[in-house]
């Protein structure tokens, strides 16, 4: 197995500053990582070094509370691609899932897919430390119907990240209609390896280097 091929090799802190990104730019060549994923503000810088390369370029969108106008969210996915992204991964309006209000988090992810006009792939993100196992299952299911590529445990910034619990869940509840990210803690060979056999086909860590070696 490819170790480097299921890692999104990470850069979201919030200080991260133009030489971080050019170790994990470096790091990412060297490993030949899925993707590298990093703030918006560098998805310009990261995808005019790795055009030539087979390392996709990642970003976040509505991150991490989720709690952004859908407009705002589909505006932040166009600049993304403009700006070269080829994924995206985006965190779900978590209180309105609270709220039960299906449609709106539906329409929500639906809203992002369609502003990237086939030219990257979404992931969606449940923040699933705050969610109960039926609100899992549900999200999981919304971002099926709206046509996202994955659905993503956790951002990394919330009250927990991935666990084998969760991902196992999340595995079934797609059902093979979409593929499962774990993120979030995730900073060993043994974590990624009870993720994966959990069910995650992507992995998300700034840890990738550790892993892989």
């Amino acid at each position: 197995m490819d170790y480097a091929k299921l890692i999104d090799h990470t850069l979201l802190k919030t200080d991260a500053v133009k030489k971080d990104l050019e170790k994990l730019l470096i790091e990412a060549k060297k490993y030949n990582f899925a993707s590298v994923c990093i703030s918006p503000i560098w998805v310009s810088d990261a995808y005019e070094q790795l055009k030539n390369t087979n390392i996709a370029v990642c970003t976040v969108i509505g991150f991490p509370q989720g709690a952004t106008p859908t407009s705002v969210k589909v505006f932040e996915t166009e600049q993304a691609i403009k700006d070269g992204a080829s994924e995206i991964d985006m965190v779900i309006a978590i209180g309105k899932l609270k709220d039960c209000d299906d449609k709106y988090v539906k329409n929500d992810i639906s809203a992002v897919v369609k502003a990237t006009k086939g030219k990257a792939i979404v992931k969606v993100i449940i923040e699933a430390c705050l969610l109960s196992d039926s609100e899992k299952v549900r999200a999981c299911n919304l971002a099926v119907e709206a046509g996202a590529s994955f659905v993503k445990t956790s951002t990394g910034f919330s009250t927990g990240g991935a666990t084998e619990k969760d991902v196992a869940l999340m595995k079934k509840t797609v059902n093979g209609k979409a593929k499962v990210k774990a993120a979030g803690g995730i900073r060993s060979r043994q974590d990624a390896d009870i993720m994966i056999a959990a069910g995650a086909e992507r992995i998300g860590t700034s840890h990738g280097v550790e892993i892989v070696n």
